[in-house]
């Protein structure tokens, strides 16, 4: 897939992923914050360059020119304080681009933790202090983390067939097309979650499968 038919991918299934949101999902979709400032976008991509050698993944930039990042909602239902509203991606919530590149460059300049690998990451479900998520990168996208290995294979060709198919677990099924986490409502929010073994306590009383 070239870049440019990534980008116009990316900014399709967007529409139709965020269009389900404020449908389905409407906390969810209140939880997506502006694109990012192309200001931001360029800075990340010339510090890849300047300390790693290669630019930022352009289905990332694309992304994140339309949605720099989330901000959780207040729920009240939600007195255990289970629910990210904005955690509405099976990964997790998008990085903005300051936090990502925070992740990825060497600390103080020193060695590279990551091994060179030409990746950046953008979602992750541990929002305080990131250890694991995805990333994105020439190959595609597929799991890093700053404990095990830093980058593993490539699950998805790119950001947009990631998201597409996000879009189509949602719309089509089978639910389990991503994994044994499932979608899922509570309190207007997408939740993904194991039926068989839920991370849910409270709010898995409420939580109703999409499919």
């Amino acid at each position: 897939m070239s870049d440019h038919d990534e980008v116009e991918r990316i900014a399709a299934v967007w529409q139709v992923l965020t269009d389900w949101l404020a449908t389905h999902a409407p906390l969810s979709f209140a939880s997506l914050l502006p694109p990012a400032p192309e200001e931001d976008i360029r800075i990340a991509d010339t510090a890849l360059r300047q300390h790693l050698g290669f630019g930022l993944p352009s289905g990332l930039a694309a992304l994140w020119g339309l949605c720099g990042g989330v901000t959780h909602q207040i729920i009240e239902a939600d007195e255990e304080g289970e629910v990210a509203s904005g955690a509405f991606l099976p990964g997790g919530v998008v990085l903005p681009p300051a936090q990502a590149l925070g992740l990825r460059l060497p600390v103080g300049g020193g060695r590279d933790g990551w091994g060179g690998a030409p990746v950046v990451p953008w979602l992750t479900r541990d929002e305080a202090g990131p250890e694991h998520g995805l990333y994105a990168g020439p190959q595609g996208v597929g799991d890093w983390s700053i404990v095990d290995e830093p980058a593993g294979e490539a699950v998805f060709s790119s950001i947009a067939v990631y998201l597409e198919t996000v879009h189509r677990t949602l719309t089509v099924g089978p639910a389990d097309l991503m994994g044994s986490d499932v979608p899922g409502l509570v309190w207007g929010c997408l939740v993904w979650d194991d039926p068989e073994n839920p991370g849910l306590d409270e709010a898995g009383a409420f939580w109703r499968q999409v499919h």
